[in-house]
C-alpha cells in the first residue's frame, strides 16, 4: 500500500513540475494582443469634429465608409456627463462630409446640429438635428425653388453671420448653364417651429 501511495505522489510532483515549467515558458504562450488583428485605417473615419455647447455637453460627428467616399454614414454622439447622459444618431450619406456646426437658431434652448455635405462634385446640402427631450429630431432643410434651380449651377457655401445662417452661390445664365453672369445669389434662413424659412436677399 506504501508503494503505491509513494507512486501516486511522485506523480503528483511530477505533473506540478510540468506546470510550473509549461508556465514559465514563454514560447508555447498564446499572447492575444499578438493575434492578427487588422489595425483601424484613419480613411474609414474622413471626418471628426467634437462641437462643445457648454462645458460638460459636447456632440461628436464622425463619418465613416469604405470604397466610394460619397457612400457611407455618419455618427452624431451626444455626452453630457454633468446629466450623466449618452445618446448617439447613426445615419446614412450620400455626400462627403465637410462640416458640422451647433446653433439655436429659434431660441428655444435646444441646440441644433448641422451637418454639411456635398452631395455631387459641387452641390452642397445641410442635415439638421435638434437635440431635444433625449432625442434628436430631424428638420427638414428646403431645396432651391424652381425659379432658384434655374440659375444655379453649384458652387454654393454656406456661412453664419450674427447668429443668421445664409446660402449663397453664382449666378449661372439660364440660356448657358457654362456662363457665369458673376453675381451672387444670396439667401437668408430662418427656424420657426422646426420648419425653415428661406428668403432672398437683395442687394
Amino acid at each position: 500500500m506504501r508503494s503505491i501511495k509513494y507512486i501516486f505522489s511522485a506523480c503528483g510532483l511530477l505533473a506540478a513540475l510540468f506546470l510550473i515549467t509549461s508556465c514559465g515558458d514563454d514560447k508555447g504562450a498564446v499572447n492575444l494582443t499578438q493575434q492578427n488583428v487588422p489595425p483601424v485605417k484613419k480613411d474609414q473615419f474622413p471626418f471628426y469634429k467634437d462641437i462643445q455647447i457648454r462645458p460638460g455637453l459636447n456632440f461628436e460627428v464622425v463619418s465613416w465608409g469604405k470604397g466610394v467616399d460619397s457612400v457611407g454614414g455618419y455618427l452624431v454622439l451626444l455626452s453630457d456627463s454633468l446629466k450623466s447622459s449618452y445618446r448617439s444618431l447613426s445615419n446614412e450619406r450620400e455626400g462627403i462630409v465637410t462640416d458640422a456646426w451647433n446653433m439655436d437658431m429659434d431660441n428655444d434652448g435646444n441646440p441644433e446640429i448641422y451637418i454639411e455635405l456635398l452631395s455631387r462634385k459641387s452641390v452642397s446640402d445641410l442635415h439638421v438635428f435638434e437635440y431635444s427631450g433625449g432625442s434628436f429630431n430631424k428638420i427638414t432643410f428646403p431645396g432651391l425653388s424652381s425659379n432658384m434651380k434655374k440659375i444655379y449651377a453649384g458652387n454654393d457655401k454656406f456661412t453664419i453671420k450674427e447668429g443668421e445662417l445664409y446660402r449663397s452661390f453664382p449666378i449661372v445664365n439660364p440660356r448657358d448653364a457654362t456662363e457665369k453672369a458673376g453675381n451672387l445669389k444670396l439667401i437668408k434662413y430662418r427656424l420657426s417651429g422646426n420648419n425653415f424659412l428661406p428668403s432672398e436677399v437683395k442687394e
